[in-house]
């Protein structure tokens, strides 16, 4: 089955892991950014990750009542159809969701899931994320025990992101800083909230000076090696060696150095949107500025069907983003990892 069970997920970190590399996360709006994600995995030999925005769950409900529940539901209703001709496993998730959209968001699809389990079915995502990087370390945390235990039931993995990453993600933003580094001590406090995998398995996005958005190397000071005295300090305290599996995020710009010295601290997942977003559209304008007497009807001409047909462009975009996809499971050393 090509959309992971939960045994088939957790294989998957375990592998990532214990291999060094990391599975890239791809933001999807639709049915067709889908099939990119889902390519380029495939091509790359690579198994993976898809994940979905609350503002992208918001879109692919549609613009009459913008229900993100909705939109979630269906997007991952049809991966379990299309996904089934792809030859490698994918894993469905939710991307940053904070505080005042959990009860019109996770909380919803815990639910969904966890009455899919009691029919003796599969969870419909195999992991939720929940950005508390806005609230006090306290708060993040004591909502983040209510989550995980609701996520451990239903045999979904949570994700929490326990301080913040600068710049913006689907209206949560925060300044780029000195507070954009996680302290042994916060890892410490996240460690004795929500346990090291006893309570629940869960991914943690720490911040090493990560940044959402679009920026150049050399505008913000990655520190990916902080990320091992993070491991470190918790190994000590609590006796079990590289404790936590990370989450990169912000990640647009980041060096090749910086992503392998992430990947040997722990590293597991890398979230990509802002890339794969340019990937899908460049081609679209690329086309359209080419064929512009083509796909508008100039001067009271009739234009050219054959340029202004959706599938024309589309495959364009689909092929242009499933290649951003395989550079990303090259650059995390994910390519040619899938076991049949």
């Amino acid at each position: 089955m090509p959309i992971a069970t939960p045994e088939v997920y957790n294989e998957m970190l375990d592998r990532a892991k214990a291999g060094k590399f990391a599975y890239p996360a791809i933001n999807v709006t639709s049915s067709q950014t889908l099939h990119a994600a889902l390519r380029g995995f495939a091509e790359a030999n690579s198994d993976g990750i898809i994940q979905i925005s609350t503002g992208g769950a918001e879109f692919l409900g549609g613009q009459h009542n913008k229900d993100m529940v909705t939109g979630a539901v269906a997007l991952a209703e049809f991966a379990h159809i299309v996904a089934a001709k792809y030859d490698i496993n994918i894993a469905l998730h939710t991307d940053h969701c904070p505080k005042d959209k959990l009860d019109g968001y996770v909380r919803p699809l815990l639910e969904i899931s966890a009455e899919r389990v009691a029919r003796g079915e599969n969870p419909l995502f195999q992991s939720h994320m929940w950005d508390g990087s806005a609230e006090t370390l306290a708060d993040n945390l004591a909502i983040g025990q209510e989550l995980l235990a609701k996520a451990a039931a239903a045999n979904i993995i949570l994700e929490v992101e326990i301080t913040p990453t600068g710049g913006e993600e689907d209206g949560v933003s925060h300044e780029i800083n000195d507070e954009l580094y996680t302290t042994v001590e916060d890892a410490v406090r996240t460690a004795e909230a929500l346990g090291l995998g006893e309570k629940g398995r869960y991914l943690l996005a720490a911040s090493f000076g990560n940044v959402h958005g679009v920026y150049k190397p050399g505008n913000v000071v990655l520190r990916p090696e902080l990320l091992k005295d993070l491991q470190a300090g918790v190994a000590e305290k609590f006796g079990k060696a590289s404790p936590f599996d990370f989450v990169f995020h912000g990640g647009s710009g980041s060096t090749q150095e910086e992503i392998a010295t992430a990947l040997e601290n722990g590293v597991v997942k890398m979230n990509l949107d802002t890339d794969t977003q340019y990937a899908f559209t460049r081609p679209v304008a690329d086309h359209m500025f080419k064929n512009y007497d083509g796909v508008l009807k100039v001067d009271g001409e009739v234009g050219k069907k054959s340029t202004y047909d959706p599938r024309t462009w589309g495959k364009l975009a689909e092929a242009g983003m499933a290649k951003r996809v395989v550079e990303a499971c090259e650059a995390l050393r994910s390519a040619g990892t899938h076991v049949k």
